[in-house]
């Protein structure tokens, strides 16, 4: 996915977070300030986003101090200032218990965040490695901007405050949410990736100006969701603004395709994919070595067919058997000097084709848009998305976090890069929800009872999908990923059974 999420605990996560992700994952010397260290890396400085700032007298862009993440995120959840907020209190006289008091935000906390990866396509990042100065200003303009937008999403639609007794009541942070973002710009192997870490804080206000703690399975929850909506503004900007269009390309034979700049050679994304092909090599050992596995007695351990959850688990300990050294970080002109020199040599592609890269992915861009009409059909989009959510959860039960995901995968290949109205995601699917889907929630708790928690079903039976749809493994429950990379963001759904006429009236919407 184009978004991933991991945990920031207070104690070893957050010491790794303060060695390695804030410099760029370099290796940061004991006892160099953190910004010698930033410079030393040849990474930009930390950047505040979100609308809680205010709350904690800080401003958007602002830079980020080590003081104040050890507060926030080492200190298990204590305000940006609080050693300036103590030493105020003390020398007007306070206690030293009121004056800690005064430096928390609500209770202490194991958990203090969440470090979301933000990272665009790989055709697009390689312009940003390849191009000139312009292209990448533009590309690292649309990424943070995307970023944002993310962000604003997470904070009105999906960031819940748990509290009251077993968090019976839940209720949006009202002021919104705190989040310091990194920009690294490689990766392990030293092949350019853009990418931005945005440690998120769990930290949020109630209405009555309490401070309370984000739940943070809502937002593991909505990860495909944010990944897919990520996916696609980032590429819609870089089009629009570069005058690019994207094409769906099959990576994976028997998958689902991925929406990709047209024009960039696909050879290009295989020569900075090699740590993906030293983990499929590990992978497919391992997976092996785990049919063939057998007890003491002769009997298999484990069934003949890898599932879904072991392989899962396989892919993690591949990825960390073949995990190389990082990279000494260096500063960003030298590396794509270093980036383009070496894809000229290894790529097998023509020199003349990576120095003009931009011009030959707008000549295939101009092409793709004199053919392709930017209109979306709401009610064929809403037959599609609710057919492809349907075969790839178990039962076909899902919820609406399912949908909004599919549909936003859907605009991303209908729209071919082109910007669209923000709420047409929406706009998808209340149409699939009120024409073709079921609900069959059986509320138990009061979480069941929102509506982003209620269980639904197509209105249509399995039987009735044509064969070519069905799913070949289900995943048993409606929050894992189906299988392989079909909920990779930014994928193209599959053909459904409306397009072709199934008695839906058309609802075309210009964008």
């Amino acid at each position: 996915m184009a978004v991933d999420i991991r945990v920031i605990r207070a104690g070893q996560m957050y010491r790794y977070s303060l060695r390695q992700t804030v410099v760029g994952d370099g290796r940061r010397p004991a006892r160099t300030p953190l910004r010698e260290a930033q410079e030393q890396a040849g990474v930009p400085v930390g950047r505040w986003m979100g609308r809680g700032l205010a709350a904690l007298g800080l401003a958007p862009g602002e830079e980020v101090t080590e003081q104040q993440l050890r507060n926030l995120f080492g200190e298990r959840g204590r305000h940006p200032y609080a050693d300036r907020i103590e030493a105020d209190l003390l020398a007007k006289g306070a206690s030293a218990k009121k004056a800690f008091k005064a430096g928390a935000l609500g209770r202490r906390v194991t958990v203090t965040g969440v470090d979301f990866v933000f990272r665009p396509q790989p055709t697009i990042y390689l312009l940003w490695a390849l191009g000139d100065d312009e292209t990448r200003r533009v590309i690292e303009a649309a990424h943070e901007r995307a970023i944002e937008r993310v962000l604003e999403w997470i904070e009105n639609e999906v960031a819940v405050i748990r509290y009251g007794k077993d968090g019976i009541y839940r209720v949006r942070p009202p002021g919104g949410l705190v989040a310091a973002r990194f920009r690294h710009y490689q990766a392990r192997s030293g092949m350019p990736l853009l990418h931005d870490h945005l440690l998120l804080s769990v930290k949020g206000q109630r209405l009555d100006g309490k401070w309370g703690s984000v739940h943070t399975l809502a937002l593991h929850e909505n990860t495909v969701a944010a990944s897919a909506l990520y996916n696609e503004l980032v590429a819609a900007e870089v089009c629009e603004e570069l005058g690019l269009a994207t094409e769906p390309r099959t990576v994976t034979p028997g998958r689902r395709p991925v929406m990709e700049i047209a024009g960039v050679p696909h050879e290009l994304i295989r020569w900075t994919s090699r740590r993906s092909d030293q983990i499929a090599a590990c992978l497919a050992e391992l997976e092996h070595e785990y049919v063939t596995a057998v007890d003491d007695d002769g009997e298999p351990r484990f069934l003949p067919v890898v599932s879904e959850r072991a392989r899962a688990k396989l892919n993690a300990m591949a990825a960390r058997k073949t995990r190389p050294p990082k990279q000494t970080a260096r500063p960003l002109a030298q590396l794509r000097a270093w980036w383009k020199a070496s894809a000229i040599l290894t790529s097998g592609v023509a020199a003349d084709v990576i120095t003009s890269l931009l011009e030959y992915a707008c000549a295939a861009a101009a092409v793709i848009r004199a053919r392709v009409a930017a209109v979306v059909d709401v009610a064929l989009a809403a037959v599609d998305v609710t057919a492809t959510v349907f075969v790839m959860n178990d039962g076909g039960r899902f919820h609406r976090r399912h949908l909004l995901a599919e549909a936003r995968r859907h605009l991303a290949l209908v729209l071919g890069g082109r910007r669209r109205d923000l709420r047409l995601d929406d706009q998808v699917v209340a149409a699939a929800i009120s024409t073709h889907c079921l609900d069959i929630s059986e509320p138990t708790t009061v979480r069941d009872l929102e509506a982003g928690y209620r269980l639904y079903t197509a209105r249509w039976a399995l039987s009735d999908l044509p064969a070519r749809r069905r799913s070949p493994t289900a995943a048993p429950d409606p929050d894992r990923h189906p299988p392989g990379g079909s909920w990779r963001a930014g994928c193209a759904p599959a053909a459904g059974p409306g397009r072709g006429g199934v008695g839906c009236p058309p609802h075309p919407v210009p964008v």
